[in-house]
């Protein structure tokens, strides 16, 4: 529970706009305790009901809501087939994110902190296009017949 309790706490000071250094002084008015990862799951469950109070709204599946379009979690079959090939530093979610911003945020000029706001047709065709020709490339034997076509 920890680690889900923590990325939720990060995920409601982004929502509700909170900086590193006011949410450190909140955790330490409301138990003592600047850091995180020092506090009990009792005292990070009072961070994250304070910020409930200031209007966070989790999401039911924590920080992150499953992709709903299926061209999108598309793109996180063929990074978890890279990752699971050794083909990648960062094979999670985070090193996915870094991937698009680095490949594509200088053409796009504007890309979305995370993989699953992408909302743009062409934008998540370029994304699956390019994943797609790394994993014919770098992952022999995929199991391309689980893919719809």
């Amino acid at each position: 529970m920890t680690a889900a309790l923590i990325r939720t706490i990060q995920v409601g000071c982004k929502q509700l706009g909170i900086d590193q250094d006011t949410r450190k002084a909140l955790q330490f008015e409301l138990v003592g305790k600047e850091s995180l990862s020092e506090m009990s799951d009792a005292e990070r469950r009072k961070v994250l009901d304070a910020l409930k109070a200031r209007g966070f709204k989790p999401s039911s599946r924590g920080g992150y809501k499953r992709a709903e379009r299926g061209d999108i979690r598309l793109i996180h079959v063929f990074w978890k087939a890279l990752g699971d090939a050794g083909k990648l530093k960062d094979p999670s979610r985070r090193g996915l994110n870094a991937f698009i911003r680095s490949r594509f945020g200088d053409a796009w000029g504007f890309v979305p902190t995370d993989v699953d706001q992408l909302g743009d047709d062409d934008k998540i065709n370029t994304v699956l296009k390019a994943l797609k020709d790394w994993v014919k490339r770098d992952v022999p034997g995929f199991d391309w017949g689980r893919i719809a076509r």
